[in-house]
């Protein structure tokens, strides 16, 4: 008897240590990552915030904005993010996009009738409000990104608006080009992935110019 309560204390003892011991190797690694962090890329891991010339965060690199009035219009003045399936249950649909509580793609495939509905629905307006052939609005203008997150659209996309926005704030159309290659980020290392313009960082570039 007195051996196996031995035994039974010898485990729970053991047991005991092995908690104690991995709790504060958590809790040290965790601490020497933060600060490695901090340390090394504060920016990065405080959530790549941006802040406008004031020092306000006005968002972040890696997330994206709707540009749009309260009735889901796009804003004239604003170069246009590609569309959002990340929906916040709380607003009503047409202000819905780009909650990142939500993060989720549409699910729908290319053979969906409602999904290509609404899609050629989106590139006759598209077209409309750039003044652009239906055939040249690329495909990221038209479909969310797997996350309904992407701050980013294509230089394809980003050329289509420009005419379009620098009417809109009084620029030349090189002034807004500029800043669109101001905010294109290129293939990694050269080759991987396609460029890339990023939304949010172009409009608040556009906003700074006043």
């Amino acid at each position: 008897m007195k051996n196996t309560i031995s035994l039974n204390l010898r485990a729970y003892w053991a047991g005991l240590k092995a908690v104690i011991v991995f709790t504060v190797i958590v809790i040290v690694y965790t601490f020497a990552m933060t600060g490695i962090g901090q340390l090394g890329m504060p920016d990065k891991a405080n959530g790549s915030m941006i802040a406008n010339a004031q020092g306000e965060v006005v968002g972040s690199s890696l997330i994206g904005q709707s540009f749009t009035d309260a009735n889901g219009d796009a804003l004239p003045q604003y170069f246009q993010s590609r569309p959002s399936a990340a929906s916040d249950p709380n607003k009503d649909e047409d202000s819905q996009g780009y909650y990142a509580a939500a993060s989720a793609g549409t699910n729908k495939g290319h053979a969906d009738a409602d999904f290509i509905k609404s899609t050629s629905e989106l590139r006759q307006t598209i077209a409309k409000r750039e003044g652009v052939n239906p055939k040249d609005v690329p495909a990221d203008a038209l479909t969310a990104s797997s996350s309904g997150l992407d701050p980013e659209i294509s230089p394809e996309y980003a050329a289509i608006q420009v005419k379009r926005v620098a009417k809109e704030r009084g620029l030349s159309e090189e002034q807004v080009e500029n800043l669109v290659r101001k905010c294109t980020t290129g293939r990694g290392l050269g080759f991987i992935a396609e460029p890339t313009v990023n939304v949010v960082r172009l409009n608040l570039a556009l906003d700074e110019l006043r």
